[in-house]
């Protein structure tokens, strides 16, 4: 029991490191089974079955409290289905952890240390257990045990534990009729337990079945997270003060809005040159005679002007491609000359309101016979 009481100590240092502490939290529940048989008996001829229920609380990772109920049958004389009942408290030292450290979750095999006594009371009257002095009747005595639990941790939640149970388990009472009896570990009136066990672990308030490893922080940590904190604190004071300046200036941007949507409207009058009608005249190929069926298109233009006293047109002459440059370029003036001249001596048009140039070459249309033209545009 000092051991135990030892071990508990010298893992509370992990509780530290893990969380679910809470009262219901790490407690499961198991079947075990298995025999005994006396440690200095024959191993077959003296075996006698055990079975029974325990209930764990752990701790820590390390350590766990187990309470442990076992019935055997035919250990004593007795015509009773159930010769024996022992009762005990366990100490589990998980070896695995307590040396390899807790990783936060149960490894899938692990090795733990079990001490502890119990309360044994015995049915019948003799021929009791080989195990134990014939001196020895029916009556009570108390127990100690040693012993592993060899557990496989199965399934991915870590839910269920099926074990091996080795251990030697000692009447500690010794020969009652011996005036000298004191407690005491005789290999004499001790047997060896072999069972195995299922165990359910219930899961805890966290939703997992076992210990939760969390991170450990220094003091130097904490005190650079709380620098951090304070930082970005600041941080937001700085962004207060510019969310309070961006929304004065939006309330001052709304009161413009406000304002401006009072404010009378100003009406603008803006003048400018927009050309309004525009008249294609088409030429013979080397000619500058405006021909009978061009002469609509000449007096559109020149009726446009008569109506609109202010208004002047510009008057492009264009040439085709073929032919020497030179000659290109006379026919393509003289061809804008042509209009200007009927404008002014057949329909009266003041030469002034009429500016008439030669552009070369044109490349207005697709067909190069097209490029023959003069183009009148008027400019109010």
């Amino acid at each position: 029991m000092l051991f135990v009481m030892g071990a508990a100590v010298l893992t509370a240092s992990a509780q530290h490191s893990v969380t679910n502490h809470k009262f219901f939290d790490n407690w499961s529940i198991g079947l075990v089974g298995g025999g005994v048989n006396p440690t200095k008996g024959n191993f077959f001829d003296d075996t006698r079955a055990v079975g029974g229920l325990e209930v764990t609380k752990q701790i820590t990772p390390v350590f766990g409290l187990a309470f442990q109920g076992v019935s055997g049958f035919n250990t004593t004389g007795a015509n009773t289905v159930v010769d024996n009942v022992n009762a005990s408290v366990l100490g589990n030292i998980n070896f695995s952890n307590w040396f390899a450290g807790y990783k936060g979750k149960p490894r899938l095999f692990e090795v733990e240390g079990v001490v502890g006594v119990g309360f044994n009371h015995y049915f019948g009257d003799n021929d009791r257990f080989t195990a134990v002095d014939p001196a020895l009747c029916s009556g009570n005595t108390f127990t100690g045990k040693l012993g592993l639990n060899l557990n496989f941790n199965l399934g991915k939640k870590k839910a269920w534990t099926v074990g091996l149970k080795p251990a030697i388990v000692y009447d500690l009472e010794g020969a009652r009729g011996d005036a000298n009896t004191h407690a005491q570990f005789n290999i004499n009136h001790s047997v060896i337990e072999l069972m195995a066990g299922v165990t359910y672990h219930f899961k805890t308030s966290n939703g997992q079945h076992y210990f939760t490893k969390i991170k450990e922080y220094d003091q130097a940590e904490v005190d650079g997270l709380n620098a951090q904190i304070n930082a970005l604190r600041g941080d937001l004071n700085n962004k207060n003060g510019q969310l309070d300046a961006a929304g004065k200036k939006i309330r001052d941007l709304q009161a413009q809005v406000n304002e401006l949507r009072n404010r009378k409207p100003v009406v603008q009058t803006v003048e400018s040159n927009v050309k309004s009608l525009e008249s294609i005249v088409t030429f013979r190929q080397g000619k500058t005679v405006i021909d009978a069926s061009q002469l609509p298109n000449v007096e559109r233009i020149a009726t446009y002007l008569k109506n609109h006293a202010d208004a002047k047109v510009v008057i492009k002459g264009y040439a085709s491609p073929e032919g020497p440059l030179d000659l290109n370029n006379r026919l393509a003036k003289q061809r804008a000359e042509a209009v200007k001249s009927m404008l002014v001596k057949k329909y009266g048009i003041a030469a002034d309101r009429i500016d008439a140039s030669g552009q070369g070459i044109g490349d207005m249309f697709s067909e190069p016979d097209w490029n023959r033209v003069s183009i009148a545009t008027i400019e109010q």
